[in-house]
């Protein structure tokens, strides 16, 4: 699963990209520095992987992982190819999920693209150049459509959706704020629209203004934009977030309590974008492993078997289930089992986040 972070030239994409996976993507003060995507594969910060590590004394720790793309920036009149427009929207097609860089700070030695500061504009300005990409997708289908329409009446339900999207669209609305029934859902897996695409705003601001999050005009203009959309977000501060990445554990949380946070903005993004695509971990514990096993969220006991090998899914009997939470407060399996806490699920049980397994199956 990808999630493309994106955002006009110089809002500090690279420097928080930098921050997520030290992957050293070039940065410097003028657009476009970075044209060929970068791509990062980071794990999900889960402390529960770490608690149960020390109980199992486990030789291995795997967590269940993002991959982060970093995409060229962007500016008005993308649609049409302008600057690096045409690769920029070739890019955002192959993401699942969209993280939308927005400046929220003032600093003069950093030229912004439009000459100054205004993240409902900058917002506006992508969003917009997405619709417009999306408008043009919606002409080519429906002109496709409705010559299929005299050989089939049944395309009849796509033409109609697809101009139903084309107005709301033409509102200068996403169609991920849009609601589909079932049909048009099946329609709508078949066509690639950009602004379809989940979506998080990452406010990028100063350290002043991280202390005062609450009240500054931006970030709340930026979050009721979010809400609106029926997404979330978040404020940090790319700088401080590249000084943590080079941290030890220790000096790190030392630096975070300093700074009055429970945890870094990375970390948060990297969960939320992590939900963003509708994921969940499972967990199996032992002393070989203890590792996190990334399922959409509603999959059935038998397929998440799957993920772990082909064969405990083909040969699946029963799931053996304990919830994290149950298996720390008694402290181990054996109590857990001694409580009746341990449950055997069947084929048809819906995985829970944080539900620690063993597989039982014959092949």
């Amino acid at each position: 699963m990808k999630i493309g972070i994106v955002g006009l030239p110089n809002v500090g994409k690279s420097t928080m990209f930098n921050s997520i996976t030290n992957a050293g993507a070039e940065c410097a003060n003028y657009p476009f520095c970075t044209i060929e995507p970068n791509v990062g594969v980071v794990p999900v910060p889960d402390e529960r992987l770490d608690v149960l590590t020390k109980m199992y004394n486990a030789q291995k720790t795997t967590h269940a992982i993002v991959e982060f793309v970093d995409i060229a920036g962007l500016v008005k009149g993308a649609s049409k190819g302008e600057g690096l427009g045409n690769k920029f929207l070739a890019h955002i097609r192959e993401v699942d999920a969209i993280a939308q860089v927005v400046r929220c700070f003032e600093n003069p030695n950093i030229v912004h693209v439009d000459g100054s500061i205004d993240p409902l504009r900058d917002i506006e300005t992508i969003n917009l150049e997405l619709i417009f990409a999306d408008i043009e997708t919606v002409d080519k289908r429906l002109d496709k459509s409705k010559k299929m329409l005299k050989a089939d009446k049944k395309y009849q339900i796509e033409i109609d959706c697809l101009e139903r999207i084309k107005k709301h669209l033409e509102d200068e609305k996403p169609v991920r704020t849009m609601e589909f029934n079932e049909d048009e859902k099946e329609i709508l897996k078949e066509i690639m629209f950009l602004t379809a695409k989940p979506i998080i705003y990452i406010c990028n601001v100063s350290e002043e203004q991280l202390n005062n999050v609450e009240n500054d005009e931006n970030i709340i203009k930026v979050k009721e934009y979010a809400k609106s959309e029926n997404t979330i977000a978040i404020p940090l501060c790319a700088k401080i977030e590249e000084e943590l990445t080079g941290l030890e554990e220790n000096d790190k949380k030392e630096m975070l309590e300093a700074l009055g946070l429970k945890e870094s903005g990375l970390d948060r993004v990297i969960k939320e974008s992590y939900s963003l695509l509708g994921l969940m971990s499972f967990l199996t514990a032992g002393e070989p492993e203890v590792r996190a096993w990334t399922i959409k969220k509603g999959t059935k006991a038998p397929i998440a078997a799957g993920k772990i090998h082909s064969d405990i899914q083909r040969g699946f009997i029963k799931a053996e289930i304990v919830s994290y939470y149950d298996l720390i407060k008694e402290g181990s399996m054996i109590a857990a089992r001694e409580k009746g806490l341990v449950r055997s699920e069947g084929k048809e049980y819906i995985m829970q986040e944080g539900d620690i397994v063993l597989f039982k199956f014959n092949v």
